[in-house]
C-alpha cells in the first residue's frame, strides 16, 4: 500500500524523550484521547501536558519564554513597535491564504471551493502588491507574520496548486512572491526546516479521498536557490 509506504530517512527523528512513534501517541501521553492529533505540539515534558498545539500561541511563547536558553535571544519576531501592524495584516492572511488553502482543497461544494479560491488568489495578489514596495511585510523587519505567509507560499506550487486545486495561478507566476520566498528559504535556520520530501510525502499520502493510491507528484516547484535581490529593497 503506496499510503504506507513512506520513506524513512535521516530527516525523520525519533521521538528521544519519550519514545512515542506517532503523533496520536503523545497526544495520547497526555491523556487526550479524543482529536485532533494535529502539529505543531508545544509538550511539557515534566507534567506530561500538551501546553498547545496552536501555531499561533507556540510561536510567541518560543519568541520570548525560553531566552535564557537561546543561542540568538536578540531575535525577536514579536516587535512591540508592530504588533497592531503585524495583527491586521494576520487578519486577512490568515483566513483567507493560510486557511484559504484548505477550505479550497477540502470544499465539498462547487460553491465553497469557488468561494474560498477566488478569496484565496485576491489576498495573494495584495500580498504581492505589498512586497513590491518593501522586503517583508511589515517593512524591512522580518517578524511571525512574514513566517506564517512563507510556509504556505513554499508549499504552494508542489502541493497546494495541484492537490488543493488552487490552480488559479502559481506563485512563480506572480511578480513578487517567488523572490520573498527564496529570500525567507535562504535564512540559514529556515532553509534548515524545510524538507519538501517530508512535504510532499505527508500531503499526497494522508488523505485517501483526494489522492486513493497515494502517488507523488514530480514537481518541486520554483528554484529556491536562485538570486532575489530583496536585501537591496
Amino acid at each position: 500500500d503506496s499510503l504506507l509506504a513512506n520513506d524513512v530517512d535521516d530527516a525523520c527523528i525519533p521521538d528521544t524523550v519519550n519514545g512515542c512513534k506517532t503523533i496520536r501517541d503523545v497526544y495520547e501521553l497526555a491523556k487526550d484521547t479524543h482529536g485532533k492529533y494535529s502539529t505543531p505540539v508545544l509538550f511539557d515534558k515534566h507534567t506530561n501536558t500538551i501546553v498547545s498545539n496552536e501555531s499561533l500561541d507556540i510561536l510567541p511563547i518560543l519568541n520570548s519564554k525560553f531566552n535564557q536558553f537561546a543561542k540568538h535571544p536578540e531575535v525577536d519576531l514579536f516587535p512591540e513597535d508592530k504588533q497592531a501592524e503585524t495583527e491586521a495584516l494576520n487578519a486577512w492572511i490568515y483566513p483567507n491564504i493560510n486557511d484559504g488553502v484548505y477550505r479550497s482543497g477540502f470544499a465539498r461544494s462547487q460553491e465553497a471551493y469557488e468561494d474560498a479560491v477566488h478569496k484565496l488568489f485576491e489576498h495573494l495578489e495584495k500580498a504581492d502588491e505589498i512586497l513590491s514596495k518593501q522586503r517583508f511585510l511589515s517593512g524591512d523587519q522580518f517578524t511571525w507574520v512574514d513566517l506564517r505567509l512563507f510556509h504556505t507560499l513554499i508549499r504552494f506550487d508542489p502541493v497546494y496548486h495541484t492537490y488543493f486545486k488552487c490552480n488559479i495561478k502559481r506563485i512563480e507566476d506572480f511578480k513578487h512572491l517567488p523572490n520573498f520566498v527564496r529570500d525567507v528559504y535562504q535564512m540559514a535556520p529556515i532553509k534548515r526546516s524545510i524538507d519538501m520530501t517530508h512535504i510532499k510525502m505527508h500531503y499526497y499520502t494522508s488523505h485517501p479521498v483526494l489522492n486513493t493510491y497515494g502517488v507523488i507528484p514530480a514537481n518541486n516547484g520554483f528554484d529556491l536557490e536562485a538570486e532575489h535581490g530583496r536585501e537591496n529593497m
